[in-house]
C-alpha cells in the first residue's frame, strides 16, 4: 500500500451511455492491472460483471476498482448513469475525494451528469469533466463546453487539453498548459484558455497574484501548487476531451489524475455524525465509512470500506461504532469488479473489501476501538414509487419478508414495510426498472415470487363544521346488565386531535371518561366515508349518565364509539389527501408537456427556475396521480428528466374526485 500522498481517489459518474464503464476498462487495461481489454459490447467489461449488467449492458451497480499509474495508486468507482440507481453513485461519491464527470461529445450535458455533479458539489467533492466520444458524427467539444460553461460558469469549466480534428478527424489532444508543439487550428484557443488557467491560478493566492500582476514567470510548482488549490475550492473545474473508443486523450486524463486530483490528505478534516470535524492523518487511529454492501454467490455478505484515517491491517479486530459490536478482519481484498487481490494493509484513501462481517451495514463506521466517532452517515434521498407486495404462493409472506429485508441491506434506496393505515406490505423505490430490478433478484436468489399492484392511497377524513351526537347503549340479558349514555360534539382542530371533558354534576364519573375517549378513539381509526383514519377533530364529552349498577368501562366506550360516529355524520366529513412536494428537472423544450401533465394531475405550480442547465419546476401534486410519475417522466423526456417527492401535508378532495373514491370504496365493501 502506497502511502497517502501517492494515493488518488475518485468516482466515475455521468449519463447512462457516455463510456464511463469503457473509460474504467481502459484505464485498468493501459495501467496493466488487467490482461485484457474489457467491454461492455461484448459482456466481458472488468466493471460490469453482473448478469443483469450484461443483459441491459448498462451500470446498475458501482464498482470497486483499482490500478497503478506512474507511481500512483488509483482507487476509482464506476457508477450507474440512471436516475434510478442513484443510490449506488451517492455512496460512492461518499466514499471518493474527486469526481470524474463524463459527457458525452454527442449529446452534451445531460441529466445523468448534471445529477453527478449536483452530488459531488453538495459532498464538497472536487470535481473533472471528461467530455468523451469525440470521434463520433455530430461531436462538437466547443458546443458541449458551451453549455458547461453556460450552466457552471465560464471561468469554472475551463479545458485542460483540447481535441485537434473533429469527428472522424479527431487525431490527437493537446495540453492547455504544456503543450510545445501546437497545431495552427488550436493555437487561438490555446492561448485564450492558457490565460484563462493562469488567472485562475494566480487569484488561488495573494502572493501568486501580486507575483503574476508584475509579469513575473510563475514556477512549475507554483502553478500546480495554484491549480490544486482552485480545484479544492470549486473555482476550477478542469475540462479533458477525448475519445475511449480510439484511446485518445485518455492518457493525457490519466496524467491529469496524477498530477491534479487531490490525494487522501488535501481534505484536511472529515466531517462527524455530531456536526464536528477531524482530522484525516496516516498516524491516527484506525476509522473508515462502509459505502457498499454486496451478496456474492460464492464468499457471502462483501462489506466495502473506504478509509478515512489511520490503518486497517488484515487478520485484526476492529469496532462497529454504529451498531456497537466487534468486527474481526480476515484477509482485506481489492477489487476490480468480480476479481480480488489480498491485500496486508489499507490506508487513507484505500478503497478496500471484507467478506463476512456479522453486524455492519451501509453508512456505519469502522474504528479502531469503541471511542472511536462515528463519521456522518451517508444520506439516501426519498423513494419515488410504491407498490403493494403479496404472495404468489399462498404461504410465502415470511419468505418474501426475510428477501426483501436482505436486499435492503445492499439497497438503502428501497424500502419495505407494511403500511400502518391500508395494512399493505409496499415495496418502495427509484422507479420501475429499479423495483423491477429487485422483484428479479428476489425471485433469482431467494426463490420467493410477488406480484405488485399499486398501493391504496393512504386519505384521511375530517369534518368541515361543528355536530353533536349522542348514543345510549343498554344491554340486558339476565344478571349484570351494560348502560351508558354519552353525549358529546365535535368540531375542526387545526393543531390535530383534542379530547375534553365537560362533563359537570357527575353524570358521567371522572373513572368512565378515559373510556369515553378509548371509544373515539377506536372509532376515529374508520371513518364514515371511505374508512380511513379521522383527523384534525376535537371532541368533548358534555353530558351522559350511568347506573351504579349496570355501568362500566366497556358501556361507555361502546357508547362513546356510537356518539363519535353520529356527531361526524352531522359534521359535513371530507375526505382528505396526501398532497406531495414535487420538484422536476427537466431540459427546455420539455417545460410545455411537464406543466400540461402537471395541469391534468391536478397539480398546482408553485415556480420555476434554472439549476445547473436544466428547468426546474416546483408543485404540488396529490400523491394519487404520482403513482407512475418515474415511468411517465421518463417517457415524456426520453429519459433526461428527473424528479424528487417529500410528502407536504394532507388537504380536502375536490366533489368530483371525493364521489369517486367513495363509489370505489362502496363496492370494494360490497365484493368482501
Amino acid at each position: 500500500m502506497k502511502k497517502a500522498a501517492d494515493i488518488r481517489n475518485f468516482v466515475v459518474a455521468g449519463h447512462g451511455g457516455s463510456g464511463k464503464t469503457s473509460l474504467c476498462d481502459l484505464m485498468l487495461y493501459k495501467a496493466g492491472a488487467v490482461p485484457r481489454h474489457g467491454s461492455v459490447e461484448q459482456k466481458n467489461s472488468i466493471s460490469d460483471y453482473m448478469p443483469d449488467e450484461h443483459e441491459k449492458q448498462s451500470s446498475i451497480y458501482a464498482a470497486a476498482l483499482n490500478c497503478e499509474w506512474q507511481d500512483r495508486h488509483f482507487f476509482f468507482i464506476d457508477t450507474p448513469g440512471y436516475g434510478e440507481f442513484i443510490g449506488e453513485t451517492i455512496a460512492a461519491m461518499s466514499a471518493a475525494d474527486s469526481a470524474l464527470v463524463v459527457v458525452d461529445g454527442v449529446e452534451g450535458l445531460q441529466i445523468g451528469a448534471t445529477r453527478a455533479w449536483k452530488i459531488a458539489r453538495s459532498q464538497n467533492v472536487p470535481r473533472f469533466i471528461l467530455i468523451n466520444r469525440l470521434d463520433r458524427e455530430r461531436a462538437d467539444f466547443q458546443r458541449v463546453l458551451a453549455q458547461l460553461q453556460d450552466a457552471y460558469g465560464k471561468t469554472v469549466c475551463v479545458p485542460m487539453t483540447l481535441p485537434v480534428g473533429s469527428e472522424a478527424g479527431f487525431s490527437q489532444v493537446v495540453h492547455v498548459l504544456r503543450a510545445t508543439e501546437i497545431p495552427d487550428e488550436a493555437r487561438a484557443d490555446i492561448e485564450k484558455y492558457r490565460e484563462m488557467l493562469m488567472d485562475t491560478i494566480a487569484e488561488s493566492d495573494e502572493a501568486l497574484m501580486e507575483k503574476y500582476l508584475e509579469g513575473e514567470q510563475l514556477s512549475d510548482d507554483e502553478i500546480a501548487n495554484g491549480l490544486r488549490s482552485a480545484i479544492r475550492s470549486g473555482d476550477l473545474v478542469p475540462v479533458f476531451a477525448g475519445s475511449v473508443t480510439k484511446d485518445i486523450g485518455i492518457t493525457e486524463l490519466m496524467n491529469g489524475v496524477n498530477n491534479l486530483f487531490p490525494n487522501p490528505l488535501a481534505r484536511e478534516n472529515v466531517e462527524m455524525a455530531d456536526g464536528e470535524s477531524e482530522t484525516i492523518s496516516e498516524t491516527e487511529s484506525a476509522k473508515a465509512l462502509v459505502f457498499k454492501s454486496i451478496v456474492d454467490p460464492f464468499i457471502g455478505q462483501l462489506t466495502f470500506f473506504r478509509v478515512i484515517s489511520g490503518q486497517f491491517k488484515s487478520d485484526s479486530e476492529y469496532y462497529n461504532v454504529s451498531t456497537s459490536c466487534k468486527e474481526r478482519f480476515g484477509t482485506i481484498m481489492l477489487m476490480n469488479g468480480k476479481e480480488q487481490q489480498a491485500a496486508v494493509e489499507l490506508g487513507p484513501g484505500g478503497i478496500g473489501a471484507m467478506a463476512k462481517l456479522k453486524n455492519t451495514h451501509i453508512g456505519n463506521t469502522l474504528g479502531a476501538n469503541s471511542s472511536t466517532k462515528a463519521l456522518k452517515p451517508i444520506e439516501f434521498p426519498n423513494t419515488v414509487m410504491s407498490y403493494a407486495v403479496t404472495a404468489v404462493k399462498s404461504g410465502e409472506e415470511d419468505k418474501i419478508a426475510q428477501g426483501l429485508n436482505k436486499l435492503h441491506e445492499s439497497d438503502p434506496t428501497m424500502r419495505v414495510e407494511r403500511h400502518p393505515e391500508t395494512h399493505e406490505m409496499l415495496l418502495s423505490g427509484m422507479g420501475d426498472q429499479h423495483l423491477a430490478n429487485i422483484v428479479r433478484k428476489l425471485k433469482d436468489n431467494y426463490k420467493a415470487e410477488v406480484a405488485l399492484d399499486l398501493p391504496k392511497i393512504p386519505y384521511r377524513e375530517t369534518i368541515t363544521t361543528n355536530g353533536e351526537g349522542h348514543y345510549r347503549h343498554k344491554k340486558q340479558t339476565g344478571g349484570a346488565g351494560q348502560f351508558a349514555e354519552v353525549f358529546l360534539r365535535v368540531e375542526p382542530c387545526e393543531t390535530g386531535y383534542e379530547f375534553a371533558n365537560a362533563v359537570v354534576g357527575g353524570n358521567i364519573p371522572k373513572n368512565f371518561i378515559p373510556a369515553v375517549e378509548k371509544g373515539v378513539v377506536a372509532a376515529m381509526t374508520r371513518g364514515p366515508l371511505v374508512g380511513c383514519v379521522v383527523e384534525s377533530i376535537k371532541v368533548t364529552v358534555y353530558d351522559g349518565k350511568y347506573h351504579p349498577v349496570d355501568s362500566n368501562e366497556m358501556a361507555f366506550k361502546i357508547a362513546g364509539r356510537m356518539a363519535f360516529r353520529d356527531a361526524m355524520s352531522k359534521a359535513r366529513p371530507v375526505i382528505l389527501e396526501p398532497m406531495m412536494q414535487v420538484k422536476i428537472f427537466i431540459p427546455d423544450e420539455y417545460m410545455g408537456d411537464i406543466t400540461g401533465d402537471l395541469n391534468q394531475k391536478r397539480g398546482r405550480i408553485l415556480g420555476m427556475g434554472i439549476e445547473e442547465g436544466l428547468q426546474v419546476v416546483n408543485a404540488e401534486v396529490p400523491l394519487t396521480e404520482m403513482a407512475k410519475y418515474a415511468t411517465e417522466l421518463r417517457s415524456m423526456t426520453q429519459g433526461r428528466g428527473t424528479f424528487e417527492m417529500d410528502f407536504d401535508r394532507y388537504e380536502q378532495v375536490p366533489s368530483n374526485v371525493a364521489s369517486e373514491i367513495m363509489a370505489k370504496h362502496q363496492a370494494e365493501e360490497e365484493d368482501a
